[in-house]
């Protein structure tokens, strides 16, 4: 896995109960990339990020990482270089402690005691939370739990890190604390999300998934100005794009037509 490349090529997908989730999805995504993917409830954001490392597996379609084919085979390779977050961090943390949390990547790396150890602490100092490592998961604040999910993935060393709705559940203070953190990542990165103020801090390129088909692919900004493009997706423009309200009520009335309002 020498190359940071994510490739899909006429993905489709269907459940077992029949729903088709998935509908010719191609995609390249090349190393270093920061990459959103946006859509509506139910368009198949999820089920594409499940499959970038074989957690589900197409029904006809080609997936590459690196320059491999994702194969049963290689399931274990792929799966070292592409780490990732659920949305749901309770479905990621499972262990009595923080730490072992942490750890289990690693030991089931078959690494050694010294290098887990070192692996551990390097994760957590990176997100914020050593202090956190002898804390049993079900104690943490939801902001803790999000932080000590990227660090289950960190400290195995990926190549890729694809993250499904990172900032949900957040309080203002932990998603900026998320970004930030994400910014300071040099792994090619995919998110799936709704905050599309968030992918306006963090992703130069986006893709907008309907119904199972990409409709659309390209710059970040172009995107969150294509307002018919949103809307036919169920998406609102991000709230840092929208007009102020108040600055425009302000120089209606003649005062404070030159003020700026901060969100």
């Amino acid at each position: 896995m020498s190359h940071h490349i994510v490739e899909a090529q006429d993905l489709h997908f269907t459940y077992p109960d029949g729903t088709k989730v998935l509908r010719g999805i191609s995609f390249l995504i090349t190393h270093g990339e920061s990459v959103a993917i946006v859509g509506a409830n139910g368009a198949g954001k999820s089920t594409l990020l499940l499959h970038l490392n074989g957690y589900l597996t197409s029904t006809t379609g080609v997936i590459r990482i690196g320059d491999s084919r994702l194969l049963p085979e290689n399931l274990k390779q792929v799966r070292r270089a592409v780490g990732l977050v659920f949305q749901d961090p309770d479905d990621q943390l499972f262990m009595p402690t923080v730490f072992d949390d942490v750890a289990f990547g690693p030991l089931n790396m078959g690494l050694s005691a010294a290098e887990v150890q070192t692996r551990v602490r390097t994760a957590l100092e990176t997100v914020g939370a050593w202090h956190l490592h002898d804390r049993p998961p079900y104690r943490l604040s939801g902001g803790e739990k999000r932080s000590v999910a990227i660090a289950t993935v960190l400290s195995m060393s990926p190549d890729i890190l694809v993250m499904d709705e990172p900032s949900s559940n957040l309080d203002p203070k932990s998603r900026r604390g998320l970004i930030d953190l994400l910014k300071g990542f040099t792994h090619t990165k995919i998110i799936a999300t709704h905050d599309l103020d968030m992918v306006m801090d963090l992703c130069r390129r986006t893709l907008v998934i309907r119904e199972g088909k990409i409709i659309a692919d390209g710059p970040t900004g172009e995107i969150m100005h294509n307002e018919e493009l949103l809307a036919s997706s169920n998406l609102e423009k991000p709230l840092g794009l929208r007009p102020c309200h108040i600055c425009a009520e302000g120089i209606q009335k003649g005062t404070g037509g030159g003020d700026t309002v901060t969100r």
